[in-house]
């Protein structure tokens, strides 16, 4: 089939203004979005930049908007999107070149909640590791499908409008370690996502669930640390 590929390209080098350039190419229906830019840039255009690793859904590197979505362009298929798609670097963060964005405010909110086990508890003296049961897992287990690739956080227009906004990929870090039986750093945490650019910025708008392309109930954890802070109960 025949595809029509619209690219939002901007290099600060020699660019005033962003543009589009459009590129038509022949494709598969199950060819990615991934696969079409790749080629672009092997065969026509190398000055095309995009970031891309694993390109297996995993490393969440090229999260992009595609036809007005944020996606992972390895994950989208050209059948499920048809014959004309338009690609943007996602929203809220700092155009560098093409889709290229600067993840550092991004990554500096996720530091904020501490994203590491806290245990200060000596380990068991038989030297095993800390146990919990099956439901205590299951508790957390969603929030820690997180590939940090910012789909959720840059839909969020909360954090289009600051990105001091700690963001729904930072709460969700926030939830997978408060939730964590064998953690003891809930206490900490809470007092991050409960300033004035945590959880209450979160006006529940459900971009981020949708975004996800992990399947993560963004939106169910954010409302599960908003009722903790009101109850003080980890349940």
């Amino acid at each position: 089939m025949e595809v029509t590929l619209k690219v939002f390209r901007y290099n600060p080098e020699v660019d005033k203004k962003w543009h589009y350039d459009t590129y038509t190419l022949e494709a598969d229906p199950t060819d990615r979005v991934l696969d079409l830019l790749e080629r672009i840039k092997g065969e026509t255009d190398g000055a095309l930049t995009f970031r891309r690793s694993c390109a297996h859904g995993v490393c969440g590197s090229d999260a992009m908007r595609i036809n007005g979505v944020n996606r992972l362009a390895c994950k989208t298929l050209v059948k499920d999107i048809g014959n004309k798609i338009t690609v943007d670097p996602i929203l809220g963060l700092r155009v560098i070149k093409d889709m290229l964005v600067d993840m550092t405010p991004f990554f500096d909110n996720y530091k904020r909640v501490l994203p590491y086990f806290i245990n200060n508890t000596p380990t068991p003296a038989d030297g095993k590791e800390r146990h919990q049961t099956p439901e205590q897992r299951a508790r957390f287990d969603d929030t820690t499908k997180c590939i940090l690739c910012a789909c959720c956080t840059t839909s969020c227009p909360s954090f289009w409008a600051s990105d001091q906004y700690l963001g729904p990929a930072a709460l969700v870090a926030a939830h997978r370690f408060i939730f964590d039986s064998r953690d003891e750093g809930a206490a900490e945490r809470l007092e991050v996502v409960s300033e004035t650019d945590g959880l209450a910025r979160c006006h529940t708008a459900y971009n981020c669930t949708i975004a996800c392309p992990r399947e993560i109930q963004v939106t169910k954890a954010i409302g599960e640390l908003k009722m903790l802070t009101v109850t003080g109960k980890l349940e």
